[in-house]
């Protein structure tokens, strides 16, 4: 017979979307599959992508569907259970997410955004266990954050509380998605790099070898993820590059330790795998933007890139009343 507690868990992303089962009180998957967004996506084949996933899994494992958590790549209305939008995907604004989800799958639906179900996640089951107060970052093609506070999410008077990566720390930076200049995303995020390094490269030709040869000379190939494998080669140029993001995002971590003191503050995303030298430059950056009397630790994320993913789990379990806080 099947466990009458199974528990959908969907992670809207911004180029992959993922769709998991797991079992209440259980760490391991009993099913996960995922799909890279095709070029051109919008809302609704976002959404039909994500459909097929998550029958897919319930049709392989058939059983009573006790609820669905759901992390999304953007601003959320988590009392509403509605998209507000996405940043990166066309026709997602105000979008009802939660009640098609419920009239697809007849059970109850919890969604909040993806920073803040990373952050419930990292909290629940992995970096964040046993801290009464910690901040989560995700760093990848934007960067976005999450509070948990005595122990819960802190979502803030208009829901938007954590969005560190539209906060200002170079008003003379280059301008933002949000349309104001010098945001933390802005300048420390993974096309923010690659950005600023063809910058570079178009008025420095005989800079950055290494990088050049992985992208085979073209530059609209550049990014982060290059920059930072040419780094590790020993490519001054792309060093300099990810140490100068790193130096943006410390100075906004240093901001959100000012002004809330959490006892952790952890990372994760993509950018996040940069290497020893990009963390040690974020740690450096933060201390010095920061109160000498602050001894928040900064830790890369436990659960990875399914961090998201296992905060929706954590918000189908509180849907049941299960929360372990």
């Amino acid at each position: 017979m099947s466990d009458p507690l199974l528990l959908l868990a969907l992670d809207f992303g911004g180029t992959k979307h993922t769709a998991a089962l797991a079992r209440a009180g259980e760490r391991v998957w009993v099913d996960r599959r995922q799909q890279a967004a095709p070029p051109g996506a919008d809302a609704d084949s976002d959404m039909t992508m994500m459909l097929g996933l998550a029958r897919g899994l319930l049709t392989a494992h058939p059983g009573p569907l006790a609820a669905v958590g759901v992390s999304f790549g953007g601003p959320v209305d988590f009392e509403r259970g509605r998209v507000r939008l996405s940043h990166h995907v066309p026709g997602w604004e105000d979008w009802p997410l939660r009640e098609r989800l419920q009239t697809g799958f007849g059970a109850p639906v919890s969604v909040d955004n993806d920073a803040n179900t990373a952050a419930l996640g990292e909290h629940r089951f992995g970096a964040g266990q046993g801290c009464a107060s910690m901040l989560y970052m995700t760093v990848s093609t934007g960067v976005g954050g999450g509070w948990v506070i005595n122990g819960r999410v802190y979502r803030g008077a208009d829901q938007m509380a954590g969005e560190i990566g539209h906060t200002v720390i170079d008003p003379a930076g280059p301008i933002c998605i949000c349309g104001r200049h010098g945001c933390v995303e802005v300048l420390a995020c993974g096309p923010a790099m690659a950005r600023r390094a063809r910058e570079l490269l178009e008025t420095q030709p005989q800079a950055g070898a290494v990088l050049r040869e992985l992208a085979g000379n073209d530059l609209r190939a550049v990014t982060a993820q290059l920059i930072a494998r040419a780094a590790q080669w020993g490519d001054a140029f792309s060093e300099g590059i990810l140490l100068e993001a790193a130096r943006h995002l410390g100075a906004g971590i240093g901001n959100a330790l000012s002004l809330m003191n959490p006892q952790r503050v952890i990372l994760g995303g993509g950018v996040t795998k940069s290497g020893e030298k990009w963390w040690a430059e974020v740690r450096r950056a933060a201390r010095a933007n920061t109160l000498p009397e602050i001894s928040a630790e900064i830790a890369p994320a436990a659960l990875g890139d399914d961090a998201p993913l296992w905060g929706a789990v954590a918000l189908a379990q509180d849907l049941m009343g299960l929360s372990t806080d």
